[in-house]
């Protein structure tokens, strides 16, 4: 069978895969460690899941606009407004409900960008912005900032790689792999480049309230901690699916101006239509109750924080030769792996397919996310998951 040219560059996403192999090793006996997921281990707070359970109960269950319930795109607009610069006047008519933030990004992709266009996509990367891309026709052009600033941008760094056809940019702060957070003085001189040369700027702040700030309850900068006139074209991308620990509700939006919102709700009207609506409500309930919700999510990131020092400490102490991007925000640790590398081990893709055999550890190989020289880990586990995964790596290190 053929298969059309818009899926011919399409890989499947590398993280979900080595997630899907370190289950079925574990169905068949194998003692796992599985660091690879990219989501946390809390369960959704009983409360939000309440909220759809009631609506099922309710008749709540046919379709709504496509854009989203409208009391729950106010609710967004209200959540992420609290954050923002005074300069932002954020209405509902700026959101787009989305099933999951994956097709928040999928949706300004496809409708922003085309054959021609070139996309920059800040690297290390999470794995499907290159795919998004591309199912854009449009071109990914990576570019990465200095290792030493943990890969944060500058607009030199931008401005080294644009071209005629430059026409987006996407950054994700706090970054997923390196957990690297942007301050608000990067991201003014980030979104000036792209403001003084329409370039629209895609902002992925799905961890934004997973960082690890001095003031407790602190989210990190983002798009709309900028004054406005410091922004050009702009969509912001978030969901519930981190911060309340509600993945698998798929949940996300976009905030961006009203003009690219109808855009892309005629887009998503013809695609998925809307999405779910028991978790649209659950969405709802969570946003709705602000102080509730931040309680629960300053004690998720005290336990990530507390995760984070942990295992960044073991490294240092157990495996000092394989170096550490320090996370400032989400849930990742960025190793560098390149050390051991060998003629029998020459990337990151066959050292973590040893560590894995080897020790039974699941990490994501670096070359998913841009950067060969590395690995991914998430610490969304338990303190004895973590040290058990430090012990065998630092076991094997010495056996090797």
């Amino acid at each position: 069978m053929s298969f059309s040219a818009n899926i011919s560059q399409l890989r499947p996403s590398a993280t979900i895969a080595v997630s899907t192999l370190a289950k079925k090793l574990r169905a068949e006996g194998r003692d796992i460690v599985d660091l690879s997921a990219g989501e946390p281990d809390f369960p959704t707070p009983a409360w939000i899941s309440e909220a759809a359970i009631d609506g099922i109960r309710g008749g709540h269950t046919r379709y709504t606009p496509a854009p989203g319930l409208p009391e729950l795109r106010r609710a967004v607009a209200r959540w992420v407004g609290g954050s923002a610069h005074p300069g932002w006047a954020l209405e509902a008519e700026s959101v787009v409900v989305t099933a999951g933030a994956k097709q928040a990004l999928f949706n300004a992709c496809f409708a922003l960008f085309g054959p021609g266009d070139e996309v920059l996509i800040a690297a290390p990367y999470w794995t499907s912005y290159p795919e998004i891309v591309g199912l854009a026709r449009a071109t990914p052009v990576f570019v990465a900032g200095a290792e030493d600033r943990d890969f944060r941008l500058t607009a030199e760094d931008l401005e080294r790689v644009r071209t005629p056809q430059t026409r987006g940019l996407i950054l994700c702060t706090p970054s997923n792999p390196t957990g690297a957070v942007y301050s608000i003085e990067e991201l003014r001189a980030v979104a000036t480049w792209a403001r003084d040369h329409d370039v629209v700027l895609i902002s992925d702040e799905i961890y934004r309230n997973i960082y690890f700030s001095d003031v407790e309850g602190a989210t990190a900068p983002g798009l709309l901690s900028l004054e406005p006139e410091a922004v050009g074209p702009w969509v912001l991308v978030d969901g519930v699916s981190k911060a309340f620990a509600m993945t698998g509700w798929r949940i996300g939006y976009s905030l961006t101006s009203p003009e690219v919102a109808k855009k892309l709700t005629a887009l998503q009207s013809h695609t998925t239509s809307n999405a779910a609506t028991p978790s649209q409500l659950a969405a709802l309930e969570a946003l709705s109750q602000s102080d509730r919700a931040t309680a629960e999510i300053q004690a998720m990131v005290r336990a990530f924080r507390r995760r984070r020092d942990l295992v960044s400490g073991l490294f240092r102490e157990h495996l000092p030769h394989l170096p550490v991007v320090e996370p400032q925000g989400a849930f990742y640790l960025f190793v560098r792996i390149d050390g051991e590398f060998s003629e029998a081990v020459p990337g990151s893709e066959t050292w973590c397919a040893r560590v894995l055999e080897e020790t039974g550890v699941a990490m994501v190989p670096g070359a998913a996310f841009g950067d060969d020289r590395y690995a991914r880990l998430s610490y969304a586990t338990s303190d004895d998951v973590l040290e058990e995964a430090v012990r065998r790596l630092a076991a094997r290190s010495r056996e090797g």
